[in-house]
């Protein structure tokens, strides 16, 4: 599910596919997340040491179980379909911008999470529709796309333990932490509406460039874990007979006078 395709990418009707069927699954399951916490849990994924398949995964990450789609959340078959199909192409789409040589973010072959601006969206309503929302809590830009990303980090740490070398265990927590600095709220000064020029300030400079700092470090783990490769298993040495006893190959003779010999 994870190969690279030259499958088109998601656009905003494909996105919103993909909420209609996670909203489906809340029905439910509660604790399916939105698609922005996917949207930074599959970055995570695509930058940990091992490959970790979509049967490991998913049923962490929905609850849902491939084996046995009887005992998944999914409404069906095709839903179920529906919703790896976009999955697919999203994840292929990330590898690529992931895997592009670029050196800007403005860069159209850069990665673009798929994260959303409620605070800007919110403030864009009319007064009747505020009204009905104020006291929420709102999240912060890139809030919950960083909290999938750390979410899979937590569930899976024995693919993101340091290696020995002090070097390079020090750019993977600084990576980390440029991540997990956005699981915070914004409490700066607005500056600017993502969703409209002219529209109320709800996001801070500071977040802005937190949040760029955050995609590069997704580049930079992606890297890191890459050049390392998967983790050896370590190799086991099997206790060798002692000289008097049988051989294990099954002769009848003893050790010394066999194999051991």
């Amino acid at each position: 599910m994870a190969d690279v395709s030259p499958l088109p990418p998601l656009d905003g009707p494909d996105f919103d596919a993909l909420e209609d069927i996670l909203d489906d699954l809340r029905t439910r399951g509660e604790d399916v997340p939105q698609w922005e916490f996917l949207e930074g849990a599959m970055a995570a994924l695509q930058c940990t040491r091992r490959a970790i398949p979509p049967s490991e995964y998913l049923p962490v990450l929905l609850g849902v179980d491939e084996a046995d789609p009887e005992a998944t959340r999914f409404a069906d078959q095709a839903q179920a379909q529906r919703f790896e199909a976009l999955w697919t192409r999203r994840w292929n789409e990330v590898a690529e911008s992931l895997n592009a040589d670029v050196k800007a973010l403005d860069d159209e072959r850069a990665y673009h999470p798929e994260v959303m601006d409620v605070r800007g969206a919110v403030a864009m309503l009319g007064d009747e529709a505020r009204a009905e929302m104020a006291g929420q809590d709102l999240p912060a830009y890139g809030q919950v796309w960083a909290l999938g990303f750390m979410f899979v980090v937590e569930n899976w740490p024995e693919e993101w333990e340091p290696p020995r070398d002090k070097e390079t265990a020090g750019w993977i927590d600084e990576a980390l932490d440029a991540i997990v600095a956005i699981t915070e709220d914004d409490t700066a000064q607005p500056a600017f509406n993502l969703h409209a020029e002219e529209g109320p300030p709800s996001v801070s400079e500071e977040r802005a460039n937190a949040f760029g700092s955050a995609l590069w470090a997704v580049y930079d783990l992606r890297q890191i874990w890459q050049s390392l490769g998967e983790r050896a298993e370590p190799v086991r040495k099997t206790a060798e007979p002692g000289r008097n006893d049988p051989c294990p190959c099954g002769s009848g003779k003893k050790y010394k006078k066999c194999h051991g010999a």
